[in-house]
């Protein structure tokens, strides 16, 4: 009896660790703040790394293995009393079918947090209710998932980015109005939200479906490497067409470029079509010198 016992908690712990679907790395930089605000903090780190991990963000068990994210907090100010704020760069990375490397899906520098936090206070998952420091943790939860899905079935982050959008519209009534409201900075969660579900997109999703799991899934098979280089490239050439609708300044292409510059201009240097580097310069004008240098490497270039 007691080893039939035990079967079933080793089982129902292996289910419980499936069920979370991140696994954050969470730093925090304090430099900025003074000592009194430092000191509040001292639990800070943990706890948000904590949240991420031990917090379920989705309804279904999750399957295969959980996304690798980082959270790298520079915190720029405070009253000394309850109020912060802090600039975060979020990363997230996913792997590609028989290769041992990963593929960065997220690379956001977010200027725009600010929160309240009372010493060892308790963190509480409650998307119900909107709060400056917890909805923050769910936005970029729900938007790492959300990338994530939409990788491995078309639109499949639909779900996650509505329940996103839902946040930032609530932030943007909140206290904490700061970067959930629309503005025009380069960066801006309730525009990318808005981007993410424009019709106007559903081209470039469609496209980024088959980018990973129709291309770069299947480029380290030399059988299919033709087939995973032409929908790869078809992403690019699809953003070509649509650049009369489609504002290359959006804050979802410049979140998509600034993760996958490094990694298109890599995967292209295979492609036949040595002119896809022109189309990349001028669609992407601010990584224009990862193109030029992919594009001399590769012949494109004399």
């Amino acid at each position: 009896m007691k080893k039939f016992l035990s079967i079933i908690i080793v089982l129902f712990l292996a289910s419980s660790l499936r069920a979370q679907e991140l696994d954050v790395i969470v730093t925090v930089n304090y430099e900025q703040l003074q000592t009194v605000a430092k000191e509040k903090l001292e639990k800070f780190q943990q706890q948000v790394q904590d949240y991420f991990n031990s917090n379920k963000f989705t309804n279904g068990n999750w399957e295969g293995e959980k996304i690798k994210c980082t959270f790298n907090v520079f915190f720029t100010s405070s009253d000394n009393s309850t109020r912060y704020s802090g600039q975060v760069v979020i990363t997230s990375q996913r792997p590609i079918e028989n290769m041992q490397n990963h593929s960065l899906m997220l690379n956001i520098l977010d200027n725009q947090w600010s929160f309240k936090y009372e010493k060892n206070q308790a963190m509480y998952f409650n998307q119900a209710e909107f709060d400056g420091l917890t909805s923050f943790l769910d936005f970029y939860a729900l938007l790492i998932i959300g990338f994530d899905m939409d990788s491995y079935y078309p639109n499949g982050g639909t779900d996650y980015f509505n329940k996103a959008s839902d946040l930032a519209v609530r932030g943007a009534s909140s206290q904490f109005s700061e970067g959930w409201q629309s503005t025009s900075a380069t960066y801006n969660r309730r525009i990318l939200m808005d981007n993410l579900r424009n019709a106007k997109y559903q081209q470039f999703r469609q496209d980024y479906f088959d980018y990973h799991y129709n291309g770069i899934d299947l480029f380290n098979n030399p059988q299919t490497r033709k087939e995973a280089l032409t929908n790869i490239a078809k992403l690019v050439l699809n953003l070509e067409k649509a650049k009369d609708a489609i504002d290359p300044r959006s804050v979802l292409m410049k979140v998509f470029f600034d993760a996958k510059s490094g990694e298109l201009a890599d995967y292209l240097k295979s492609y036949w079509d040595k002119s896809i580097f022109d189309i990349l310069k001028k669609i992407d004008p601010p990584h224009l010198s990862k193109y030029e240098e992919s594009a001399k490497e590769a012949g494109a270039i004399e």
